[in-house]
């Protein structure tokens, strides 16, 4: 019995309980919450039901969990239910009816923790997008493994997920990126506001092999020449680097598009006729304030250029026309200024600001030693994904990333990520899976196929909390797609590992039969849990885009 299973048995024993004593059952919610209770001597699970709604129903809330542990006691595939405190309700599970979890995950496989909460929602996931510059840096690298995490959970609950890179090739940085790199190629100093780094050097490098004439051509077409070409070979650097961390995008969105196209052009006027513009200091500004913006913004500027905010209405419009119900943006720690902007945008487009939600990451700092490490090897003045990757590796380097909440900022200790130990946590949960795929193959060798396995053998305490521990699984997928938190997935995974390592270091729970001993229905039912548990230490590093190793 899986926690959704006893919280829709509870609510169907609530119901009849309240009618029996001529209440009103419709004061029970949609769904009762079962949670597992902190300290395990107090039941498998815990609900507070009955302290929830035993006021609306007219009765006293002890009273209405007593009448409820009569009930549930009866129940097939529970054990005990007891009241404590002024109206908890303690339930513990009969072994046979925790086996059904495991029954179902190896039923499901891969799909186990899949649900359909989501189902029938088009959404635009918009991530990375860093300026084809330079290398993506650590917050660009969070970015591209929370993001792809995000994009696989929000698909495990049903979503249509299209990953979108806005590759930002339009604007001034741009102009800066192609006069630093013909101040590379022709040896002067590197521009004040341009940029600086043996990549630049590299590119400029590429683009005068390929072209010999660059550095004779007039000043405007050299820099068109180093400005097309040296995107393009920096965008290709950066879609192989993400590509090798294994982040990949449904869609790269040029944002030059947007104006050759006439989409901003377009936006602005129909902004201009619905009255959402007004003229001020020869320019076009946006009343964003009215919306919840912290301040209007300028949309065409005085010399009649259009300022960034610009692009941002007509990437908007465009999403929505390509039928996303849901546009999320993620953005770096500079950004939050972007929250009340975007929303007011979807306002303006006559929207529901609920269309755009914007998760903001904060900074990622690497330590060696305890110290920062602030230079990179090829970009100078920052540490990026590939420094990241060179130092702990991809999986190390996508999971360290992902099991913060990206509300707060990260210190990556490299000597703790490069580390065989416990303490190490993708390495903790890749063992678990490792041990797990350990016991299988020596389970191969033996005839455990000729044993029927009885789950209702599973009594210990440690079994029984593996169990329920697997059975959180596909409520924690759930709850990670729905509030966009993928470190719920990675925290979970070390907890699963932790439950796993506890129930296999206990002698008396032995899985394999020592020496000549048969294998015995006791054997074969931990195999059936152990199994279930490498099934979803699989599937939870899945989702994060982790690997799961078979030997370690």
């Amino acid at each position: 019995m899986t926690p959704a299973d006893l919280a829709d048995l509870l609510r169907a024993t609530a119901a009849k309980v309240l009618v029996e004593r001529g209440l009103d059952p419709a004061v029970l919610p949609d769904e009762v919450t079962v949670e597992r209770p902190r300290n395990p001597e107090h039941g498998d699970y815990a609900t507070n039901v009955a302290m929830k709604v035993a006021k609306k129903a007219g009765t006293n809330p002890r009273d209405l969990a007593t009448w409820l542990a009569e009930a549930l006691s009866a129940a097939d595939g529970v054990s005990t239910a007891e009241v404590a405190g002024p109206g908890f309700l303690n339930i513990r599970l009969a072994a046979s009816a925790q086996g059904v979890i495991l029954e179902r995950i190896l039923a499901a496989g891969t799909a186990y923790g899949s649900g359909e909460t989501l189902k029938g929602a088009k959404i635009n996931l918009e991530f990375v997008s860093a300026n084809p510059t330079g290398p993506v840096h650590l917050g660009g690298t969070r970015w591209a493994a929370v993001g792809d995490a995000l994009g696989r959970i929000l698909a495990a609950q049903g979503a249509d997920v299209v990953r979108e890179y806005y590759f930002n090739d339009h604007g001034a940085q741009i102009e800066r990126f192609a006069r630093s790199l013909v101040a590379a190629a022709t040896g002067a100093p590197t521009p004040d506001d341009g940029y600086a780094g043996a990549y630049i050097v590299e590119i400029a490098n590429t683009v005068v092999a390929a072209h010999p004439e660059a550095l004779t051509l007039p000043e405007a077409e050299r820099q068109e020449l180093f400005r097309a070409e040296g995107v393009e070979l920096m965008f290709a650097q950066i879609r192989q680097s993400l590509h090798e961390f294994g982040t990949d995008f449904d869609v790269f969105f040029n944002e030059s598009s947007l104006f050759e196209s006439g989409a901003v052009e377009q936006a602005v006027a129909k902004l201009k006729d619905s009255g959402d513009l007004y003229e001020k200091d020869g320019a076009w500004w946006i009343a964003s304030s009215e919306y919840g913006d912290d301040q209007d913004r300028v949309v065409i500027k005085s010399d009649g250029k259009p300022a960034y905010v610009a692009g941002d209405i007509a990437y908007f419009q465009n999403k929505r026309e390509r039928g996303f119900d849901l546009c999320i943006y993620m953005l770096g720690a500079d950004h939050h200024g972007y929250i009340g902007r975007l929303k007011a945008i979807a306002s303006v487009s006559g929207d529901d600001p609920a269309t755009v939600e914007v998760l903001i990451g904060q900074m990622v700092n690497l330590l060696k030693d305890g110290v920062a490490v602030k230079m990179s090897k090829r970009a100078g003045t920052v540490v990026t994904l590939e420094d990241l990757v060179e130092a702990i590796g991809v999986d190390a380097g996508r999971y360290v990333l992902v099991r913060s909440s990206v509300n707060s900022s990260i210190d990556i200790d490299l000597d703790l990520w490069t580390s065989q130990s416990s303490e190490n946590p993708v390495y903790y949960v890749q063992y678990a899976h490792a041990r797990t795929a350990s016991i299988a193959r020596n389970a191969a060798e033996l005839e455990y196929d000729r044993v029927t396995p009885d789950l209702a053998l599973l009594t210990s305490d440690e079994e029984g909390e593996l169990i329920r521990t697997l059975g959180e699984y596909p409520r924690v997928v759930s709850s990670a797609a729905s509030l966009r938190e993928p470190h719920r997935v990675a925290r979970y995974l070390e907890e699963l590992a932790g439950t796993y390592h506890r129930f296999q270091t206990n002698k008396n729970l032995r899985v394999l039969p020592l020496g000549d001993e048969p294998v015995s229905p006791t054997n074969a039912a931990r195999l059936v849990l152990v199994n279930a548990t490498r099934q979803v230490l699989a599937n939870g590093l899945a989702l994060l885009g982790v690997s799961a190793p078979e030997r370690m």
